[in-house]
């Protein structure tokens, strides 16, 4: 086997380096730390660095010393930043090697390279010495992102796991380069604005679904090389359509190879567990005030949209990160230096994580998944805020859901179940949604939430997507939904795609096109999406009849959209809608037969009369098919 050599003279950091690392403003630690292929002195070989400040030893195993690390030390640096470091000569592309750590304990651990952008595929745990030779494609995308990107720009988000939206004749994952042709293709077809990868970031776990992650600078080796990740991105950005990651900063699991115990202590994880471990995900939280570990999250956020040309960031679980009795019950959490429940650090990290992100990238969002009535979780920090671009509207989903969940019979006596999300929909940037989240842990899928007979289940299911699209707000469904999925989410196999042999699947795919194509081209469903300016109630209290209309208002008066909501199987003729003037045309009715709908249509034009109604000096009268949304606008 060759002999490696080491050559200690040469390092990536400067001492400005390790001071901003240890003040927790390295935010592109990617370019510093981990694994980096060089040649030095005409020679080729790779040079290590592991921040470890609690080991006596580090040494570099892998194949190629047969995983001892005798004479492959590293090399601790004079300046307390606790990082080790060392070039190894011979070693390059593709090598796998981990980190063979001696604490100051007495425990000798070995750890994958937490910097390391790629890893093997598991349950294999080596990091892999990588570099990318990537070449992008999508210079005029990023130059244009905001025009699409922008807070009143239409997102339309296609949620999807990578690992199981379709399998091969075998029953395997599709490749990244596999998803670059048929999820590309499937999204541009369906008019989707977005697509939003559950998380990609390595995992050991497949069941996670990727929320359990230990490589957060490397996409899952599952599905190929970085390469393939990044090819699939530029692929997304040719036709024209975002992509937003999941990431997690709120967790990461226990495996032995992992962060936990990095160098024998607590490093990345607060020591303490009423404060370190997570109960509901057995998992451990990093310590946000630790400027070390809020260097490492931040420049993992940044990797993402920097190196691999992500879009946006969903960030998972903020609730957990807000809270420090999150799941805790008396006694099991410890208060913030003013006796509060609220998690200081946790908050100011991430409002430097959002600072972080607006201030390096042009027409990137970050999406928080906030699950409670925090303030300002979509406002700047400068005014208080967390300094998120948009919020999930948690409150919308659940009091949606159950109101579909009803009998028609019995909505009446609920109306305000399905108006009471206009009371607060302005208070934040939110985005609707309908996720992974709704259809799994024996919720089954949201077909089987909606009453009544096969005909009535489906129309229900158009008229939560219709009423969803035309509520302000972004939109998000997760893979499946689109088409009336049967059976509750399963990440070790595909979305039902033989489903759409049969009408009623078809039909639903065909609405939610529609409903896309809608929601782009009509500016009225998304200019003024998180402003009051572009919505107002025609009439919300017509409970006896089930019935809601509104307006969607866009730049003018000729944008603006009629929408009316019949939740009860009733045909309602001659239904009287209070407008100020105007001829009408309907451009959308959920009920169309091409939707598997009854086919109950307003034909032609329909013209104002002078009848006033709604507090409106002039009234339109349409035929309210059953179940279902119908959209006019201005002829």
């Amino acid at each position: 086997m060759e002999q490696h050599q080491y050559i200690t003279s040469y390092s990536l950091l400067t001492d400005f380096d390790t001071d901003l690392f240890k003040a927790g403003k390295h935010f592109k630690l990617y370019q510093k730390l981990g694994s980096h292929i060089l040649e030095l002195e005409g020679e080729g070989g790779t040079l290590f660095a592991v921040w470890a400040p609690s080991a006596t030893t580090v040494q570099v195993i892998g194949e190629f010393n047969y995983w001892n690390g005798e004479g492959y030390e590293l090399y601790p640096r004079w300046d307390g930043s606790g990082i080790w470091e060392g070039f190894v000569k011979g070693i390059g592309q593709g090598t796998a090697y981990k980190y063979k750590i001696h604490s100051n304990t007495g425990e000798v651990l070995e750890k994958g390279d937490p910097f390391a952008m790629h890893w093997e595929v598991p349950p294999r745990t080596a990091s892999i010495v990588w570099k990318s030779d990537y070449k992008w494609k999508d210079s005029k995308w990023i130059k244009n992102r905001k025009k699409f990107n922008d807070l009143d720009k239409p997102y339309s988000v296609y949620e999807v796991h990578l690992g199981s939206w379709k399998r091969n004749e075998n029953g395997e994952s599709l490749s990244y380069r596999e998803l670059a042709k048929d999820l590309v293709n499937y999204c541009k077809d369906m008019e989707y604005t977005h697509v939003e990868f559950l998380p990609v970031t390595e995992h050991p776990f497949f069941g996670s679904w990727g929320y359990q992650c230990t490589g957060y600078f490397a996409p899952s080796s599952r599905y190929g090389t970085p390469e393939d990740f990044m090819f699939l991105m530029d692929a997304f950005h040719k036709a024209e359509i975002g992509v937003i990651l999941d990431w997690v900063p709120s967790h990461f699991p226990g495996d032995a190879f992992g962060p936990y115990k990095f160098d024998g202590t607590h490093l990345f994880e607060h020591a303490d567990p009423r404060q370190g471990y997570h109960p509901d995900w057995n998992s451990y939280i990093f310590n946000y005030g630790r400027n070390e570990v809020r260097a490492f999250l931040i420049s993992s956020a940044i990797f993402w949209l920097d190196v691999c040309h992500a879009d946006g960031l969903r960030v998972d679980a903020v609730a957990s990160m807000l809270y420090l009795d999150y799941s805790r019950k008396e006694g099991e959490w410890i208060p913030n230096e003013h006796g509060g429940r609220e998690n200081l650090e946790a908050i100011s990290f991430l409002k430097e994580l959002n600072e972080a992100v607006y201030a390096s990238f042009e027409g990137v969002q970050t999406i928080a998944e906030e699950s409670t009535a925090w303030p300002g979780v979509s406002r700047p920090t400068f005014a208080g805020g967390l300094g998120f671009g948009m919020k999930w509207m948690m409150g919308w989903m659940h009091d949606t859901l159950e109101y579909f969940k009803k009998d028609p019979f019995y909505r009446q006596h609920h109306q305000n179940d399905i108006t009471f999300s206009l009371n607060y929909a302005f208070t934040e940037n939110f985005m609707l949604p309908l996720s992974h989240d709704e259809v799994v842990h024996g919720k089954g899928p949201l077909i089987d939430r909606m009453p009544g007979d096969e005909w009535q289940r489906f129309a229900n299911l158009r008229l939560l997507y219709g009423y969803m699209y035309t509520h302000p707000g972004t939109k998000l469904v997760f893979m499946g939904g689109e088409i009336g999925q049967t059976s509750e989410w399963k990440h070790d196999y595909s979305v039902n795609w033989h489903l759409l042999e049969h009408a009623p699947h078809r039909g639903v795919q065909k609405l939610t096109k529609a409903l896309n194509h809608i929601y782009k081209s009509e500016p009225a469903m998304h200019v003024h999406g998180f402003s009051a300016e572009g919505f107002e109630w025609i009439e919300l209290n017509d409970a006896q009849n089930s019935v809601l209309t509104y307006f969607r208002k866009g730049h003018n008066e000729s944008d603006n959209l009629l929408i009316a909501c019949n939740f009860t199987p009733m045909v309602r003729d001659n239904y009287r809608i209070g407008v100020n003037d105007g001829d009408w045309t309907e451009i959308l009715n959920s009920d169309d037969e091409e939707f598997w709908g009854s086919g109950v249509k307003n034909e032609g034009i329909i013209t104002s009369n002078d009848h006033s109604w709604n507090g409106r000096p002039r009234s339109v009268e349409i035929k309210l098919p059953p179940l279902s949304v119908v959209i006019l606008k201005r002829a």
